[in-house]
């Protein structure tokens, strides 16, 4: 057995272990209002890093976890020291230039460092576009040697490729993969594989639901900490208790053939996927330490015999809707704390809808672009139940084009801002029944169309696509739709 995690290169200067510490349950252990002593924090922390577990995964959000881990930089007066990865995770809302550094200054503070080894960034609701504005400003301060590498944090395929073709250089996309939840292994890993972007992978265990504890076990009623909860409505959404423990059944089946556990079946099958760097395994300061256990997942391989019998436990689940992140977007909501219908609705919109002068039960918004003056029209209307939205393009801000030349990203920001300026008017994306696609180039029909089915997949409405020829300006793709609010 190999004495010491394998390692992976995530840039040209950045080596990690593939078993990263996750220091999520800091803030379980804090809920009640105990704070971990810092040096004792640090203390189990570098007993990681003595066995080569010495890549930590946290956010700001974490209870102490930046601190902790900040107190046990501050022991590596020089290089090599422990690789230690964050996240910022702001509200929605203007992302200036001082505002992101702001952000991020905090981030180095309670780390105690001059440059974060990897950032990574999560955006709540894409109908807000200030998130590309935040990811060119976190740009900026990489090129200023703030930043290592810069990441994000449950983005799907459609908004990492948006992100990308935008010009943001990324490095990682950190997102919920495991034998339950499989969405990564689609869209996003061919993305990844093809643009040489790694995924980190959380919830590989499934809160510890992906071991030999709960193999045969009857369902839990009371689940007292907050990783368990939601992965528990991961369970749930994928076809219920019965199908999970088919998974179980299965995966204990491979760990006897390879004399491992059931949990390093679960990590093996996660990392064998090409687009996978590191899987994020939790640590609880001071309790329940599998170090010597988790070392197993890089003496095996998965054989076909393995996959088989894998796939067909799967084929009695349900899949994990949506793609990568929507579980912190959309119902079902697959979190923590739940439902976050009531957190979303409480962020504010980027468009205002003001009412149209002298004509009752009319309202209308404006995005703010500079042609709208100019050719006098809205964004959007809305006439009683009905909302019309305007022909858009992928123009952010006043005048600048997002993502120049590529017609599936440009459709991607177009959906966002039509979205956006729905939901002003007091609807939603569910509420559209037609929808019609210009295009510069017919060729670029495809991109374009996924774009639309991701949005529309289950909505369904009316829709036309035609070749336009010569758009105004940089644009690839021209989006009208229309809505009924019933």
């Amino acid at each position: 057995m190999t004495e010491r995690p394998d390692r992976i290169s995530l840039t040209s200067d950045l080596e990690i272990s593939r078993l990263v510490c996750g220091l999520w349950q800091v803030a379980d252990i804090e809920k009640n209002g105990t704070i971990i002593d810092p040096d004792r924090g640090a203390d189990a922390l570098q007993a990681y890093a003595r066995d080569g577990f010495d890549t930590f995964d946290m956010a700001d959000h974490y209870g102490s976890a930046e601190v902790i881990t900040g107190r046990l930089l501050s022991r590596y007066p020089s290089e090599p020291r422990p690789v230690a990865f964050t996240k910022w995770c702001p509200e929605p809302g203007p992302m200036t230039r001082e505002i992101v550094r702001r952000g991020i200054e905090e981030r180095l503070t309670r780390l105690g460092v001059e440059r974060i080894d990897l950032l990574q960034f999560h955006w709540w609701t894409f109908e807000h576009p200030a998130w590309l504005d935040a990811l060119h400003e976190m740009q900026r301060l990489r090129q200023e040697g703030l930043i290592g590498a810069l990441g994000l944090t449950n983005f799907d395929a459609g908004h990492l490729a948006l992100a990308l073709s935008d010009g943001i250089e990324i490095a990682t996309n950190q997102v919920s993969f495991s034998l339950v939840d499989r969405r990564a292994a689609g869209a996003l890993s061919d993305l990844c594989a093809k643009l040489g972007v790694k995924l980190l992978a959380y919830g590989t265990l499934c809160g510890g639901f992906l071991s030999e504890k709960w193999l045969g076990k009857p369902e839990p009623d009371a689940i007292p900490d907050w990783s368990r909860s939601k992965y528990k409505r991961f369970i749930d959404t994928a076809g219920g208790w019965e199908a999970f423990q088919g998974i179980l059944a299965a995966a204990s089946r491979i760990a006897e053939r390879h004399h491992v556990s059931l949990s390093n079946v679960a990590s093996r099958w996660v990392l064998e996927h090409p687009a996978v760097a590191a899987t994020i395994i939790g640590a609880r300061l001071g309790e329940n330490e599998h170090r010597g256990d988790n070392l197993k997942v890089f003496g095996f391989s998965l054989d076909a015999q393995d996959h088989a019998d894998l796939d067909a436990a799967f084929a009695a689940t349900q899949p994990i809707p949506g793609d990568c992140g929507d579980e912190y977007r959309k119902p079902p909501f697959l979190t923590a704390s739940g439902d976050l219908s009531h957190h979303l609705s409480a962020i504010p919109s980027i468009y205002t809808a003001e009412p149209v002068p002298g004509r009752p039960g009319r309202s209308r918004v404006s995005s703010g672009s500079v042609w709208e003056p100019i050719a006098g029209y809205s964004r959007a209307v809305r006439v009683g139940e009905r909302i019309h939205v305007s022909g858009t393009t992928a123009t952010h801000a006043a005048d600048r084009c997002v993502a120049p030349g590529d017609a599936g990203a440009q459709a991607t920001y177009i959906l966002d801002k039509i979205a956006a300026s729905i939901t002003a008017l007091g609807g939603s994306m569910e509420d559209v029944v037609r929808s019609r696609v210009y295009l510069r180039d017919a060729s670029q029909w495809e991109p374009v169309s996924r774009a639309h089915g991701r949005v529309f997949g289950t909505v369904l409405p009316a829709n036309t696509m035609v070749e336009a020829g010569n758009l105004i300006g940089d644009y690839e793709v021209e989006i009208e739709a229309e809505a009924i609010c019933d």
